[in-house]
């Protein structure tokens, strides 16, 4: 009985937490042979249905240790529901000759986010919204990027 009460106690707790749906979304979009054309869009929706919660945003950039720049400029674009597509243009720091990659890395690849909203902020609008990136670098295909992608999360309270 000792030893039945205590395993209980786990189980319900896992149980418990395994249950808890996390407000989550990310999707990555994987780019042809890693060479980017500043024509690829990656583009993708995502659903909200909570506009009292406060989110997060990030761009998640897959690189090798290959790429040759230290940063890559984007141009980002965000649709509510039933409105228009509104860019912004982002530079994103990948690292720095001093300290090199940031993020996490596997042998030769690498994986940054970036947060774009300095402060989290409120979705105005419950539904559809959609998203594009695509990259407004110089060069053209860039080479060495193998995925972009978006992640919003909901900051819990």
């Amino acid at each position: 009985m000792k030893f039945f009460l205590p395993v209980l106690c786990f189980v319900l707790a896992t149980a418990n937490i395994s249950c808890n749906q996390i407000d989550l979304f990310e999707l990555h979009t994987s780019i042809p042979d890693s060479e980017w054309k500043s024509d690829n869009n990656c583009k993708g929706t995502f659903s909200i249905n909570d506009t009292n919660s406060m989110y997060n945003i990030y761009v998640i950039i897959r690189h090798t240790d290959a790429y040759a720049y230290n940063n890559i400029w984007l141009n980002l674009g965000s649709q509510a529901p039933g409105d228009t597509m509104n860019f912004q243009k982002i530079n994103c720091v990948l690292g720095n000759d001093q300290q090199g990659w940031e993020g996490v890395g596997m042998n030769d690849i690498w994986e940054v986010r970036k947060k774009i909203n300095e402060m989290p902020c409120k979705f105005k609008k419950i539904g559809a919204y959609s998203y594009q990136i695509n990259h407004i670098m110089r060069e053209d295909p860039l080479k060495n990027i193998l995925s972009v992608g978006i992640r919003i999360q909901k900051i819990e309270n």
